[in-house]
């Protein structure tokens, strides 16, 4: 459990003089049919951290990594994904999502994603009305929602809210969300394992065509479903600095945070070959998580102050979902997370850092496939497409 006032030193490389501190937006769970977001917001240490590359107002950039940062760090397109919408799913209301939506993209020179141009849409778990609202979800909302705009700013957006966070109404709003015709959808939540999860799997997770994209836990080493559903891609964190030594500029290894590790109850899918588990392993790939090189968010519901600094694996996983949408439509009847094991070599490998204890490639950065960073970060979209 990542507790409020959470000390987390910075990470090797970084611009920084001293610790963050960091809260969770959302209560731990706190039993298996019951989901937390995985974001976290830094409260303290915010001078230490990089400010963004690319605001229209370099003077006042907020702090956090930007769209121009990340594009950079995973040599992705600035133009595509017209076409496609990506769907973000989560618990409760954000009744400021779209107004802050367009602050953060008029802040990066992104065009405008409105409900009035087509490109945003909001709806309840059932394509109804919203449900009430949640300060701390709202939270991760934004940050969802910015995070897809940064990776692909030409992405539709579809925000389906689901009326709790509970695995039965999450699952519904994924339902919804493929119903309304997405073909990427992002999962920035988790809790437990449990024996129900295989029934989980056929009921809400089971979509073949269309990518699905779960956080993998901020909580270190250890599984949390739906990131061990095997329909899903599960998607781990890392940390990622700026570097003049390096022939990419940026450098990466395990966030401390992600997690990782080996289900109790998913089967294994037949694309994953590693040997030191014989059920589903987690994670697939990876992305930015640590919020010690977190990504800047602008969120104003329940007194949040507009730009604030993110990690967690919330990050990563809709970074992720909107990669897919830049690689293009699925095949049909595919199962998107096999993809990026067919095109290993256009991924980025992570190989140093740890995430907990255990003897193992489970909890420690390898070279090829690990398991808090999976088969590594985006190095363009080739790894995504099938």
């Amino acid at each position: 459990m990542v507790l409020s006032g959470f000390a987390l030193a910075p990470s090797a490389g970084a611009a920084a003089t001293h610790q963050i501190t960091t809260t969770r937006s959302c209560a731990a769970s706190s039993r298996p049919d019951v989901m937390a977001c995985n974001a976290l917001k830094v409260t303290g240490g915010m001078s230490s951290l990089v400010q963004s590359s690319g605001s229209v107002n370099p003077a006042a950039a907020p702090s956090g990594f930007g769209p121009t940062d990340l594009q950079s760090a995973y040599n992705l397109p600035t133009t595509g994904g017209s076409t496609a919408t990506v769907a973000i799913v989560d618990a409760y209301d954000d009744p400021n999502a779209e107004s802050d939506l367009a602050t953060y993209r008029s802040n990066y020179g992104l065009p405008a994603c409105t409900t009035a141009n087509g490109c945003f849409k909001k709806v309840g778990q059932t394509g109804g009305a919203a449900p009430s609202a949640d300060a701390g979800w709202a939270e991760e909302i934004s940050l969802d929602l910015d995070m897809v705009s940064a990776v692909c700013p030409q992405c539709h957006i579809l925000l389906v809210e689901a009326k709790s966070s509970s695995i039965a109404n999450l699952g519904t709003a994924v339902n919804e969300a493929v119903t309304l015709g997405a073909k990427y959808v992002s999962n920035s939540y988790g809790g437990s394992e449990s024996s129900s999860d295989t029934s989980y799997d056929t009921s809400y997770y089971n979509h073949p065509g269309v990518a699905i994209t779960v956080s993998a836990g901020d909580s270190g080493y250890g599984v949390e479903y739906p990131a061990a559903s095997k329909y899903v891609t599960s998607v781990g964190g890392t940390s990622l600095t700026k570097s003049t030594s390096t022939t990419r500029g940026w450098t990466e290894s395990v966030w401390s945070g992600t997690g990782s590790g080996c289900s109790k109850y998913d089967a294994k899918p037949t694309w994953q070959t590693d040997t030191g588990c014989t059920k589903r392993t987690v994670a697939d790939v990876s992305a930015v998580a640590n919020p010690s090189t977190g990504v800047a968010v602008y969120d104003t519901y329940g007194g949040d102050p507009g730009w604030e600094v993110f990690g967690g694996t919330s990050v990563a996983s809709p970074i992720i979902a909107a990669v897919y949408a830049l690689a293009g439509t699925p095949s049909s009847g595919s199962t998107p997370s096999s993809f990026p094991y067919a095109h290993t070599s256009s991924l980025n490998d992570v190989t140093s850092g740890t995430n907990g204890s255990c003897s193992n490639y489970l909890c420690k950065g390898a070279a090829g496939y690990d398991g808090p960073t999976g088969l590594g970060t985006p190095n363009g979209v080739t790894a995504f497409a099938g």
